[in-house]
């Protein structure tokens, strides 16, 4: 039995080398979208499968018979087709999604379902902080008289997106301390992230908060129908055991 670990989150690494501590053959496959990704401890896949034939082959050639599905969030595209092909190759499939935030006592957060929606909540002349990643920038449309922050882990291979902003160019993880410190400097007037829960990066919301700069959460796409979810790494490794 060898198990494919889509392992791009903090809880892909800590399922892989789960995995390998109970003597369960592994392989973890990462994006490749960061120059210099954590490494899991484990034999590690690096790059995309190269569309459906090729991901059909990779598990093929590696003898994969299950498959656990920890992407982030908001990799809907991955998502869908992993649980599709495993459907339909009779190989089975976990989605481990952990639990998304929630407002506490003194934020001021709203949320949307597209990110064309932020331009509605952010008043012209104000500064807003994308703190989405950078592989939908474009779909932030009509943000037109605003300065548009975007963070990134590596240096942008273009120019930037916006007609007035900057790139804001760093690598999680980032405390309490780093991220009240660049709202407060940058003048960050609206906070929009992705709602991608976890403790990793939950200290913009919290510097958010103590700063009072408003909040934009994108929701995060449905899972798959049918799929089976679960939300630690603990409930994946029990999976892996019972298979």
């Amino acid at each position: 039995m060898t198990l494919l670990v889509l392992a791009g989150t903090r809880e892909g690494r800590e399922i892989a080398t789960g995995l390998a501590a109970r003597r369960l053959p592994v392989l973890a496959s990462l994006a490749g979208r960061t120059r210099r990704p954590l490494d899991p401890g484990v034999p590690v896949r690096t790059g995309g499968f190269g569309g459906e034939e090729g991901f059909r082959t990779a598990l093929r050639d590696h003898g994969i018979t299950a498959v656990i599905d920890a992407t982030h969030p908001f990799a809907e595209h991955i998502t869908a087709r992993t649980a599709r092909i495993c459907r339909e190759d009779g190989v089975p499939y976990l989605l481990v999604r952990r639990p998304g935030w929630t407002p506490g006592p003194g934020d001021d957060w709203t949320r949307i379902a597209r990110e064309a929606d932020l331009a509605t909540h952010v008043p012209r002349g104000a500064t807003v902080f994308l703190a989405t990643g950078p592989q939908r920038l474009a779909a932030f449309a009509g943000l037109e008289g605003r300065r548009v922050l975007c963070r990134r882990i590596d240096p942008a291979p273009g120019p930037f997106p916006f007609e007035e902003g900057q790139w804001v160019v760093s690598r999680p993880p980032f405390t309490l301390a780093d991220e009240t410190a660049l709202l407060s400097l940058m003048g960050v007037d609206v906070l929009a992230t992705k709602d991608s829960g976890g403790e990793d990066g939950r200290a913009k919301l919290d510097a958010a908060r103590a700063l009072g700069v408003k909040v934009v959460l994108l929701d995060r796409p449905p899972p798959p129908e049918g799929a089976r979810v679960v939300e630690t790494v603990e409930a994946a490794l029990q999976w892996a055991e019972g298979l």
